[in-house]
């Protein structure tokens, strides 16, 4: 059974944080359920209000009972996920708090950043909040047979349709790093990047900070070119590929990793093209090899039928 909070009474607040034109704005939202403790099936879950952060619906559902586990299991879901055209993803930051309404030292917290799609529409972690010490007398946890959750919600990235307009969600909010501007899905990319190869990028002269986005974003283009297949790309992406490697370079990038796998990837597609061309004069030489047998097989026929026709001995008629 699913139960949406009004009928119990329940509580939804929400609450805007560092709201800012072009900045994204994260949302605290505030959810009290009252008589929580009538819930009784084990698999009986609760379902807050739809409400909107970064222009996409959300709701938070809980499982007062434990979903047959012995931890209240409470997750962030993308609302009427279904509904959404294919392809979508929301890349969101956020925190789950069961407050503790005595002391806010006690209070239970889950803090994830986490992609969500269509095979992963919700999130949450059951093993955070476990169901014996939030019902215990006097744990601060219930006041008044309620149980108030707090989540503090902020999209980074929406790929697809927003589900509603909020102009504070038409700009992409970007983060500092090394010196670069990055979205914020791109920055653990990037801190990768820096541990394995921490010079890359110390000679790089510009100092012009839309230059240096630029040439960042370059470089992840250029990454993700490199990860396709040698099937997928063409002899003009790769000769792309060249350029921006020397345009970084000249611009005091150290690529030398890349190049190395910039002439594997150009290797692979050589031998790929002209295994292809081989492929391809084998499969002519074996249908002609196949014709041959086939009339070779006719004419095998047409002797069998001739030899036969030699040795019939003659009829009565024949003789005279």
């Amino acid at each position: 059974m699913i139960f949406s909070f009004p009928a119990r009474f329940d509580c939804l607040e929400i609450c805007r944080q560092n709201q800012s034109m072009g900045k994204q704005v994260a949302k605290k939202i505030t959810w009290v359920i009252k008589n929580f403790s009538s819930y009784s099936s084990k698999t009986e879950q609760i379902c807050s209000d739809q409400f909107i952060v970064g222009g996409c619906k959300w709701r938070l559902i809980v499982y007062p009972k434990g979903n047959n586990v012995d931890y209240l299991f409470m997750y962030l879901e993308v609302a009427d996920y279904g509904s959404l055209s294919p392809g979508w993803r929301r890349h969101v930051r956020y925190l789950l708090n069961i407050v503790n309404q005595n002391s806010v030292k006690r209070s239970k917290q889950n803090e994830e950043q986490k992609w969500f799609d269509v095979r992963s529409p919700r999130w949450g972690r059951l093993s955070m909040f476990p169901l014996n010490e939030i019902r215990a007398k006097d744990s601060g946890f219930l006041v008044n047979g309620e149980l108030r959750i707090v989540a503090e919600i902020e999209v980074l990235e929406v790929i697809g349709k927003l589900d509603v307009s909020e102009e504070t969600s038409t700009i992409m909010e970007t983060m500092d790093f090394n010196g670069f501007q990055l979205l914020p899905s791109q920055v653990e990319f990037v801190s990768h990047i820096f541990e394995r190869h921490p010079e890359f990028a110390s000679e790089f002269r510009l100092k012009n900070p839309n230059l240096r986005t630029g040439y960042m974003s370059l470089l992840l283009s250029l990454i993700e070119t490199l990860r396709q297949s040698p099937h997928e790309l063409h002899k003009d992406d790769l000769d792309e590929a060249y350029v921006a490697l020397r345009s970084m370079t000249d611009a005091g990038f150290n690529v030398e990793w890349l190049e190395k796998k910039l002439a594997e990837l150009s290797e692979k597609k050589e031998k790929e093209e002209a295994s292809e061309t081989r492929m391809q004069e084998v499969k002519k030489e074996l249908k002609g090899l196949k014709q041959k047998c086939l009339d070779l097989e006719a004419q095998l026929e047409k002797e069998k039928a001739e030899v036969l026709a030699a040795k019939a001995p003659l009829s009565f008629a024949d003789v005279f």
